[in-house]
């Protein structure tokens, strides 16, 4: 049993102390407040997902959402009685309030054996601050070999009507701001699916009726822009000090050099590798051996034409050839058709799109920074409404009471 001690040089305890107000923590083991089920029964049975179905099919790791099926059976009513899902083999987790199946039996469905006296979304904020501990290799079921055991904090268990109101508190204020991250993260989907309307909208002249159409000139790409392949370096040749980022076969850069190939303002696409994939560079950069960048005459901008090969991407990915290295032909992308409105009008295409692509990618001041600063501070304030104290003594003490 612990009280939070008056530390001046921890500013996170006069926090604490006055949320606890004088209350008592004791640390307990998780599987003496939660149950756990595995998800047999809830396996999806068919492969064929639609999001047109209603039911999502759930993995506790990154993906979370695999897809939606249309099965009637086995689904798991979480939206009456809200869980965690917990991956057994990598400890990843998830809140979940809504009704699901799941795709791997690999995973513990946990729920709280008392709500009175342990709020689950309490202990699912608090698993979230503790490091997974995994061992490379380790295949043990992680919840009931090794997370069952740990301990967490309850507040006065002793007086659960008291304690409730301090967890209740606590996940209040983290409800707030994972709120806010889910409001944003929504706005950003919706800001994402209308960059793609507008985009494919500004540049399918073909299906448009105003003026603007009347003077497009239509050429094969390969006609009136040069494809040129970048010169390649070694890895000895690289510097991280080096001035100039080095593409090769992504749009990760390889690493830097002392000298750049292609000039700012370039458009380019990986030919080999992640083979398809288009980029553009606002700075001089150098091109590697399995890129080819685009030098664009002076009636045609080169931003526009990256923004027409986004809208491209289907064809140029079903032209890539699926080898040991998958590559594109120098050839695919020449004969694609390239729609050439006046330069006045690629500007005002450019325009539009630039600031979308700021709003839903720009990591400095468009909506991913936004979220990135929202989950930064989640972070902060649920560690700090979760950190208390635990010294090392008082572990051995409950070992030796364990013990004996």
């Amino acid at each position: 049993m612990s009280k939070a001690p008056n530390t001046k040089g921890d500013r996170r305890l006069p926090f604490i102390e006055k949320l606890l107000d004088g209350a008592e923590v004791e640390w307990k083991a998780l599987g003496d407040y939660t149950d756990y089920e595995q998800p047999t029964k809830y396996r999806v049975k068919s492969k064929f997902y639609n999001d047109d179905f209603k039911t999502p099919v759930l993995t506790a790791g990154k993906t979370f959402i695999l897809g939606y099926t249309n099965e009637e059976d086995g689904i798991y009513k979480a939206s009456e009685a809200p869980v965690i899902i917990f991956d057994d083999f990598t400890t990843a987790n998830k809140w979940v309030d809504f009704d699901f199946k799941v795709k791997s039996s690999a995973m513990k469905i946990i729920t709280s054996k008392d709500e009175s006296k342990a709020l689950l979304k309490y202990i699912y904020y608090w698993l979230n601050t503790v490091p997974s501990g995994l061992v490379e290799g380790d295949h043990k079921r992680q919840w009931i070999s090794n997370y069952c055991n740990k301990e967490f904090p309850i507040p006065c268990p002793n007086d659960p009507e008291r304690s409730l109101q301090i967890q209740q508190e606590i996940v209040r204020i983290l409800d707030t701001f994972t709120e806010l991250t889910a409001e944003l993260t929504a706005e950003l989907t919706a800001r994402r699916k209308q960059y793609a309307y507008y985009r494919e909208r500004l540049l399918s002249f073909e299906t448009t009726n105003d003026t603007k159409g009347t003077n497009v000139v239509w050429k094969a790409l390969g006609e009136v822009i040069t494809l040129q392949r970048g010169k390649r370096l070694v890895k000895s040749q690289l510097d991280d000090t080096g001035e100039y980022a080095v593409f090769q076969n992504s749009m990760t850069p390889l690493g830097y050099y002392s000298e750049s190939n292609v000039k700012a303002g370039t458009t380019f696409v990986i030919c080999a590798g992640a083979a398809g994939e288009i980029g553009y560079s606002d700075v001089d950069f150098w091109a590697a051996d399995d890129v080819y960048y685009l030098i664009t005459p002076e009636n045609i901008n080169s931003k526009y034409v990256y923004y027409f090969l986004w809208t491209q991407q289907h064809k140029i990915l079903g032209q890539v050839r699926r080898a040991s290295i998958p590559r594109l032909a120098k050839s695919a992308l020449a004969r694609l058709v390239l729609p050439i409105p006046p330069l006045e009008e690629q500007a005002r295409i450019v325009s539009i799109l630039d600031k979308f692509d700021t709003l839903t990618t720009s990591i400095s001041e468009g909506l991913p920074r936004e979220i990135e600063l929202r989950e930064k501070q989640y972070e902060y304030y649920r560690d700090l409404l979760l950190s208390f104290p635990n010294t090392d003594h008082e572990r051995h003490e409950r070992h030796e009471r364990h013990e004996n």
